[in-house]
């Protein structure tokens, strides 16, 4: 039997308030949409009680570049690569008419300090993409 599935990219995600969960979920549509590439989305569950959670808070945007940049030495010792979406989005990254999360890092989104934001239509847009993309090179990359 012929395997016809090239590469295997599993979309591993924590989040509190579910805002990460819905822009993993658009992560695997836009992945989902390369021929050939099988994505699975994983929630790592949650350890802290609910008394630590309310007393834990960050500034808006909670270093979203730094988390990106911290992880790229947990996945070196793993062989595993880090692959950022860069400027590949297009224009709509540099529109300032609102204020959405996301960078050349990859997709983020402001939840607002009590978590009650919704990703907005550009966040979703961009982690859209960022699935594809990713698809797109693991799945160059499995054909070496």
């Amino acid at each position: 039997m012929i395997d016809l599935i090239s590469a295997y990219y599993l979309c591993r995600y924590y989040s509190t308030w579910g805002h990460v969960a819905t822009l993993a979920e658009e992560m695997k549509k836009g992945a989902d949409s390369v021929p050939g590439v099988e994505v699975t989305v994983w929630r790592v569950p949650e350890t802290l009680p609910e008394e630590v959670l309310g007393k834990m808070h960050a500034a808006p945007g909670g270093g979203q570049e730094t988390t990106a940049l911290t992880a790229v030495t947990q996945l070196t010792h793993h062989g595993m690569l880090f692959v950022p979406v860069g400027y590949t989005h297009g224009a709509g990254m540099f529109a300032m008419d609102e204020v959405k999360g996301g960078s050349p890092y990859g997709a983020g989104i402001f939840a607002g300090a009590d978590g009650s934001r919704v990703p907005s239509d550009a966040e979703l847009a961009l982690a859209a993409h960022q699935g594809k993309y990713f698809a797109g090179i693991a799945k160059k990359l499995k054909a070496i």
